[in-house]
């Protein structure tokens, strides 16, 4: 059983959550704005054809094609329409997909930060480890490597916090998170969760993962100095009753960027599924009041379009 470093063990109580549930029952009948999350046709074949430059693209959720040093890296790849154990029930994708499995380019790596259901899409990898050309290699936590050696995945290797591996001369560390792990009723806490250190000697880069605020950002600031570019969850906070352990609201997600100190940072996590109470765009809003009471720039943490590509020189 694994738990967090400065928090007890991750996830709600059965009662907590059946208030929750009664919580949201009560309120089925309140109005949300509609939202459309805006988005825009990545260059596929620029992609595909990419073997110097560092870019990042967003695709949708917690998924991110990071392209360094030659490699192409992904985070937590869903392109399933439902994240749920089945694929008639469960949360249903509010916004298309900018891009599909089959437009994306080779992929070299997969990291996955933990196994809830949407960051850990069993359709999803099962098809990424039959692309064209091999197996990408999937880095996962601790236990995880259990779960896709049953699902016949075996390109696999696991990490501890603080562990790291060297691959085609790019750095991997997997960092700590304060959140928490289950994919049934029965297997709590049994896999670890964290985030993502990607290093060269010219970039940094830092996936942060499904997380609460926690001292865990000051420690990782301790160790890396900081980065060039992070991706912070920015959505999935409401009620805070109930989330605040798990999920960073807008101000706590500017807290970590400066506590990591990230040159930029891009808000990811939100309005892709309706997992939580707050409307699907809301995040935008509460963002941009965090930020001016911050004093930070709308430039130095942002907000993409799915599908959106920024290339770093």
């Amino acid at each position: 059983m694994f738990s967090n470093n400065y928090a007890p063990p991750g996830g709600k109580s059965f009662k907590e959550l059946v208030r929750w549930m009664y919580q949201r029952w009560r309120l089925r009948k309140v109005k949300k704005p509609e939202f459309l999350m805006p988005m825009v046709k990545p260059d596929i074949a620029w992609l595909k054809a990419n073997q110097d430059k560092t870019s990042v693209t967003w695709i949708n959720h917690a998924t991110l094609l990071l392209q360094v040093g030659g490699k192409n890296i992904l985070t937590d790849p869903v392109f399933s329409d439902r994240v749920s154990p089945v694929t008639f029930f469960g949360p249903k994708r509010k916004a298309p997909l900018p891009l599909s499995l089959e437009e994306l380019p080779h992929i070299d790596f997969v990291v996955i930060s933990h196994n809830h259901y949407d960051h850990l899409d069993y359709h999803t990898v099962k098809a990424l480890q039959l692309q064209p050309g091999g197996s990408p290699l999937f880095l996962v936590p601790l236990g995880i490597d259990l779960w896709m050696q049953k699902q016949g995945i075996n390109n696999v290797r696991a990490f501890n916090w603080w562990d790291m591996q060297i691959f085609d001369n790019i750095e991997f560390y997997f960092v700590p998170a304060q959140h928490w792990s289950a994919r049934t009723h029965w297997d709590r806490n049994e896999t670890l969760w964290g985030g993502w250190v990607v290093k060269m000697p010219h970039f940094s880069f830092y996936y942060t993962g499904d997380t609460g605020y926690s001292k865990d950002f000051k420690d990782i600031a301790a160790r890396f100095g900081g980065f060039d570019f992070a991706a912070i969850p920015v959505g999935c906070y409401e009620p805070r009753w109930f989330m605040k352990e798990q999920h960073v609201n807008p101000a706590e997600a500017v807290q970590i960027h400066i506590d990591v100190c990230s040159k930029l940072s891009l808000g990811i996590h939100w309005g892709t599924f309706a997992l939580t109470d707050e409307p699907l765009g809301q995040p935008q809003e509460d963002l941009r009041k965090a930020l001016k009471q911050a004093n930070i720039s709308e430039e130095e943490f942002v907000l993409f379009k799915q599908g959106e590509m920024r290339v770093f020189d």
